[in-house]
């Protein structure tokens, strides 16, 4: 069984995640969507990490061979643990491409069994990121176009709650 794993913070996760997603569990027998810590960002997140996997899971329920969990550990030890072959990343731009590659080796010599396939972002989601749907929600933009339908509530209403704090 070939198992990859889609790891990021995706908070909240955008269509553009779900586009990877999809696409992702075409090529394998199963794949792990797993919120990971990200120890370079510095606030606690927009969802909590807890929060983020129940969204995720509501939103690819009708993918059958697709997991959400969440880890804390490096993503290298995390794949060795699920005997995962594959990471799988998505790519918006060349600066993404820069970063993630240099990840894609540090990966592979923490876990010389580890590849990393990119999956470069359809051409109507290059733009969307969590941090610019963050951003509109702030504003009450429509969020329609940038997250899956299943969470668009859920978003307002954070977004809403932060404000009254």
């Amino acid at each position: 069984m070939k198992t990859a794993i889609y790891p990021g913070s995706f908070d909240p996760i955008t269509l553009g995640h779900l586009n990877v997603i999809k696409r992702a569990a075409m090529c394998f027998d199963k794949l792990i969507v797993c919120v990971m810590v990200n120890s370079e960002k510095k606030d606690s997140g927009f969802f909590t990490p807890d929060e983020r996997v129940e969204l995720i899971r509501r939103v690819v329920a009708k993918i059958p061979n697709v997991e959400v969990d969440q880890s804390s550990i490096l993503v290298a030890e995390y794949a060795r643990q699920k005997r995962a072959c594959t990471l799988v990343k998505g790519l918006r731009a060349m600066s993404d491409y820069e970063q993630e590659l240099q990840m894609a080796m540090i990966n592979r010599k923490l876990n010389p069994r580890l590849d990393t396939m990119f999956l470069p972002s359809s051409a109507k989601y290059t733009y969307i990121s969590s941090s610019v749907v963050k951003e509109m929600a702030a504003y009450g933009a429509e969020l329609t176009d940038f997250v899956p339908r299943e969470i668009i509530g859920d978003v307002n209403e954070k977004m809403k709650s932060r404000r009254n704090l």
